[in-house]
Formats: C-alpha cells, structure tokens, sequence
C-alpha cells in the first residue's frame, strides 16, 4: 500500500513554549480519507501547516509521496499537496477570482486557454459562474471560501489538506461541498473541522489530537458513536 503522508515522532513548539505537538506520529496510505479532529487550540491548524512546511518542527520528521519535508524540498512538496487555509483570504489575491484560479495551473506551465476552460467549470461547479470577474473582495465569506477551495482544485494536487473548510457555508453549500469531494480522484483527503455530522459524509477515519498528541485513530462512524469519548474530548457530537 502506498503511504502518501509519513509523520514520525513530530514535536513543535511555539516561541520556547511548551510543545503544542508532543510526538505525533501517523501515517496516511493512498485512498485514505482522514477527519482531523480536537477541540479548539489543539493543534490541528499547528499539524497541517507543519506538513507543508509553513512551520518547521523542533524534532521529528514528516515525508511526502517519499519525500522529506525539508526547506530544500519544499517545491517539489508543495506541488503535491492542495492546502486550504483556514481563511480563504490567504489564498486570494488576484484582481479577480478567475485569474486567482487560474494563477495555479498557469504558474505551473498549464496553457492560458486551459487553465481558463477549468476554472470555469470549477467556477461554474461551486455556483460561481456569474462572479468569475469580480473581485474575492466582493464576494460573501462563503462565497471566497468556494473561490479558494476552486483555485486548490485546479492544480489537481494528489492530496488535499483542508483547514475547516465548511466555515461560512450554509447547509446546501455544505453538502453540495461534500458531494464533490466524494467525486474527487486524489490519493490522500486530509480535512481538520469541528463540523462532524460533514465529516462524517466525507471521511472514513479520524485522528484525534488531544494534549498534543493523537488520541484517537478510528474508524469515523464507530468514534461518532461514542458520545461518552466525544464528550471527555471537548467534542460534544451535539453541538
């Protein structure tokens, strides 16, 4: 089975304070579709960023595709993975959201017509068809958030790491979200979210992260039925 995302022993620590991640170890083989879940300041946003290498460990190692994550390797990387930011405003800077969608491909030698012709079906998928010459600033926050997810999908990466991304999308937006990752083709899903009942329609296994440190790797379905563990987590499956 092809492991996609190796992480052994991972520790990372903010200015000299105590590690928010305390030997994180995981791995994440080819097909696996993965809900990363903890309460609030657990380190879930810590552990994503680490794996592209937005921030660097104190100790541990973290390998993609084979490949170590290491500033010299960052390139190679992160044209592998589709990284979602937990604001969409990180991933939009363009004059308009056709151009940001297109930015990607086009930077990567795709032609100037075909990474048109994708990112307006994409557009045209998350009901932005009528927007594709506005500016990210003109749209609603849910709305920047379908642009954002857009411009990671036209770069067709082979594992996608997403940063709650169902915040400010309204219920039919949630699902109409869920059904098109389930259509993805990728290798690897990666999603970190509060939004469990979502989770739960578009992953089948969950690490939990809880004191630096994942808890809990388990089948998703079984996990969300034990209300007594969620609770004791600070994941209320209720609220």
């Amino acid at each position: 089975m092809s492991q996609a995302v190796v992480v052994q022993n991972l520790v990372y620590a903010y200015s000299q304070g105590e590690p928010v991640l305390r030997g994180i170890s995981f791995t994440l083989n080819a097909g696996d579709r993965v809900a990363l879940m903890g309460p609030t300041g657990s380190g879930k946003s810590t552990l994503l960023e680490n794996l592209v290498g937005l921030k660097q460990p104190q100790s541990g190692k973290i390998w993609i595709n084979g490949i170590p994550v290491e500033s010299k390797t960052l390139p190679q990387v992160r044209r592998q993975i589709g990284f979602g930011f937990q604001d969409p405003n990180d991933q939009l800077f363009m004059p308009t959201i056709l151009e940001d969608v297109t930015f990607g491909p086009r930077n990567y030698g795709v032609s100037p017509a075909i990474a048109i012709d994708k990112a307006r079906h994409l557009l045209a998928n998350f009901g932005l068809e009528a927007y594709v010459n506005r500016s990210a600033h003109e749209l609603s926050g849910g709305q920047r958030r379908l642009a954002a997810l857009a411009a990671i999908l036209a770069l067709e990466p082979e594992i996608l790491i997403l940063d709650e991304p169902t915040n400010g999308l309204d219920p039919a937006w949630r699902r109409h979200f869920a059904q098109l990752l389930l259509q993805w083709q990728g290798k690897v899903m990666l999603i970190a979210s509060h939004d469990l009942h979502w989770l739960s329609k578009v992953t089948r296994r969950a690490l939990v992260l809880s004191g630096g440190r994942i808890e809990i790797d388990s089948d998703i379905q079984l996990l969300l039925q034990d209300v007594d563990t969620l609770e004791r987590l600070g994941l209320p499956v209720d609220w």
